[in-house]
């Protein structure tokens, strides 16, 4: 029966990854890295007008981005919290589930930001980010702790969507996405979700768009970047701040989350064999959502976990378990706001640790869900996000890591939970509960 079990595992991470290859992620791939280096050849022979058509492709598509931004990240917080209800035993897994997920995510954080500070990525050269670097405002460093949290309560709905105040608007998301959770069920309420659930479905095909012409916009910023090249200045400082992020999220699949289940009383090494199917996927898809009826059929059928645990949270986790993603969002925040000039305290980096914890359990379950996320931080917090754009070339090899990285907490939350509540569950509390078909 086992052997069984992991035959139709295996079958159905080869469907996912064979579907993932119909849909054009390899072809995708292949351009994304030959427009790498097409456009790192073309900005090398250093022709004007070439670089003035860079320039402007590069800006237009920065644009795009913080168009996108903002409704992605308010979207995915309000219907990932709609989801949750009554259910039976429902709150007893969620509590376990967050606990653990905050936990993880601090983490990875935290070593994000303790390789950051061993490896010290340097400074850019000042032409390399442009003029974005005058326009951080001046009142910026006087702006006290007490005054950044109180400009993170609204106090107009549309306000902080039009400044592009992206903790602003995750307070919002977060508290319309409960309302929903927990209000009665009535017809009104569906049919506000079924509005919501249609943008958001909208959202996503114009961010599909949007991947298929990205190739022309790495083509621009990879010739920015090769057209301002000085004495190797940028490929070391890049070079940094890539095996900082890089690194982290190595540590934290290798380490931090084996510690975890060590001293939950679990083997790591048993539950990374048993879920390997799911990891591998997440490798080459980059998508923890296309992921996860893998993640669900490694779980329910390798490791046994129970079925109400499994169902309720692995869905919850792939939105708001981002582990790679709370390390991408504060090494390259604290890496854009030291080129920015602005000065990085001790106090000021474990600020933005757990902002960069709270940004991540609110991020989106896209591609680039991070990279939106954190050009919509340092946009809100007035730094030069034209650096954002020479990052854009290298965060597709990330991307990958990432996903596979937050699957491994994901299944590893999930052996977690199983593992605290085992016994203390109804075996029928997860009938009612529909399995997760994939997106």
């Amino acid at each position: 029966m086992a052997d069984q079990n992991n035959k139709n595992v295996d079958a159905l991470a080869q469907e996912i990854t064979l579907k993932s290859r119909g849909q054009g992620k390899l072809r995708q791939f292949i351009l994304w890295m030959g427009a790498l280096i097409i456009g790192a050849i073309l900005g090398w022979q250093h022709i004007p007008a070439l670089n003035e058509l860079f320039n402007f492709i590069a800006a237009v598509f920065t644009r795009l981005f913080q168009f996108i931004a903002i409704p992605t990240v308010s979207l995915a917080v309000i219907t990932t919290l709609s989801m949750l209800g009554a259910k039976k035993d429902t709150g007893r897994i969620f509590g376990h589930a967050v606990v653990y997920t905050l936990l993880t995510t601090i983490c990875a954080a935290a070593v994000g930001l303790g390789l950051f500070l061993w490896i010290a990525p340097g400074n850019l050269p000042l032409d390399v980010i442009g003029a974005g670097a005058a326009q951080v405002p001046e009142k910026l460093g006087h702006v006290t702790y007490y005054d950044h949290f109180l400009s993170v309560i609204p106090n107009n709905i549309m306000k902080p969507y039009l400044e592009g105040n992206v903790l602003s608007v995750m307070f919002i998301s977060a508290s319309v996405g409960l309302a929903f959770a927990f209000m009665p069920r009535t017809e009104g309420r569906e049919a506000v979700l079924k509005v919501l659930f249609g943008l958001q479905e909208l959202l996503f095909t114009l961010i599909k768009a949007l991947l298929y012409v990205l190739p022309i916009g790495i083509l621009a910023f990879a010739g920015q970047l090769s057209a301002q090249i000085e004495a190797g200045v940028i490929v070391g400082a890049l070079g940094k701040y890539t095996a900082v992020v890089i690194g982290g999220n190595l540590i934290q699949f290798f380490i931090v989350i084996p510690l975890f289940l060590l001293f939950r009383g679990l083997n790591p090494v048993d539950v990374f064999r048993k879920m390997s199917p799911a990891v591998a996927v997440a490798l080459f898809t980059k998508s923890s959502a296309a992921t996860l009826p893998v993640t669900l059929a490694s779980a329910e059928d390798n490791l046994k976990a129970h079925p109400a645990v499994a169902r309720f949270v692995l869905p919850i986790c792939t939105t708001i378990n981002m582990n790679g993603c709370a390390a991408f969002i504060l090494v390259t925040s604290l890496f854009v706001m030291q080129n920015a000039g602005i000065e990085l305290t001790m106090g000021t980096m474990i600020a933005w640790l757990f902002i960069a914890v709270l940004a991540a359990i609110g991020n989106a379950g896209v591609p680039m869900g991070c990279y939106f996320l954190t050009l919509s931080l340092m946009s809100s917090i007035g730094a030069p996000i034209g650096l954002l754009g020479i990052i854009l070339p290298i965060y597709t090899i990330i991307d990958m890591i990432e996903t596979a990285e937050n699957v491994w907490s994901d299944a590893s939350v999930c052996a977690m939970v199983d593992h605290d509540l085992q016994g203390k569950l109804d075996d029928s509390s997860g009938d009612d509960m529909p399995q997760f078909q994939g997106a």
